[in-house]
C-alpha cells in the first residue's frame, strides 16, 4: 500500500490517515506501507522519517520504504531504516519481471552481522547483500539492496532488493517473519503458507509474484 504525502503536514497527515482507517480498520491493520513523497514538503532528515515510522506504528501499519524522493530524502530515509523504491522499480511493478542487473562480479559489497538483530533495531546493507548469523527479533528490520541470508531464525522484517532489484532474493533458516519483501513486493506474516512457518526457506519474485521456497 502507497500513502502520499503530499504537500500536508504530519499533522493534517495524521488526522487523515486516522480518518480513513475508522473507516475499515481490519483492512488497514499490520499493512505493509511505502511513502510516497512526491511534491512533499521538508522530510529531509532522519527524525523526521523516525517520526513518521513512529506515527505509522502507532496506526497499527508497518513502514517499510519511500519512494519518489529526492536524493536527500532517500538518505535522511535510510538513515532511519527505511528502504527507498525508486521510479523504475514502480514500473516493474506493473509489468514483466525484468531485474534490474547485479554489479559486476567483485563488486558487490556484503554486510556481516555476527550478532542477534534485536527488536527495534535496523541494520540496512547499502549497494549489497546483508548476511545475518543469528536470529532477528520480533520488531527488527534488516534491509538490503541485494540478497538477504538470515541463518537464525526471522521474526521480524526483510526487505530485499531495495532499491528496485527483482533478481534479490531472501534466504532462512527459519521463517517466523512478520514482513517480507522483495523490490517493492510484500508478504505479511498471515500470507506466508503454514507449510513454510518454522523451516527453511528461499523468498523469491516470480513474474512479479512472491514465491516461498522450501530449502
Amino acid at each position: 500500500m502507497v500513502l502520499r504525502l503530499g504537500e500536508a503536514g504530519l499533522a493534517d497527515f495524521e488526522q487523515t490517515l486516522r480518518s480513513q482507517i475508522g473507516r475499515s480498520p481490519q483492512f488497514f491493520a499490520k499493512a505493509p506501507v511505502v511513502l510516497d513523497l512526491k511534491d512533499s514538503q521538508g522530510l529531509a532528515a532522519a527524525a523526521d522519517f523516525a517520526e513518521l515510522k513512529r506515527l505509522l506504528r502507532g496506526l497499527d501499519l508497518v513502514p517499510i520504504g519511500v519512494q519518489n524522493a529526492n536524493p536527500a530524502q532517500r538518505e535522511a530515509a535510510a538513515e532511519a531504516g527505511l528502504g527507498s523504491f525508486n521510479g523504475a522499480a514502480a514500473q516493474r511493478r506493473a509489468a514483466p519481471t525484468q531485474p534490474a542487473p547485479r554489479p559486476a562480479a567483485g563488486a558487490t559489497r556484503s554486510m556481516l552481522v555476527t550478532e542477534p538483530v534485536r527488536s527495534g533495531t535496523q541494520i540496512y546493507a547499502r549497494g549489497g547483500d546483508l548476511i545475518v548469523l543469528k536470529s532477528v527479533s520480533p520488531g527488527a528490520e534488516i534491509i538490503a539492496d541485494g540478497h538477504i541470508h538470515v541463518y537464525g531464525a526471522l521474526r521480524g522484517r526483510a526487505i530485499a532488493g531495495a532499491t528496485g532489484d527483482g533478481a534479490a532474493r531472501i534466504f532462512v533458516k527459519r521463517l517466523e517473519a512478520e514482513l517480507v519483501s522483495i523490490a517493492g513486493r510484500y508478504l505479511v506474516s498471515d500470507q506466508i503458507a503454514a507449510e513454510h512457518l518454522g523451516r527453511p526457506a528461499q523468498i523469491m519474485l516470480d513474474d512479479e509474484h512472491m514465491v516461498v521456497l522450501g530449502n
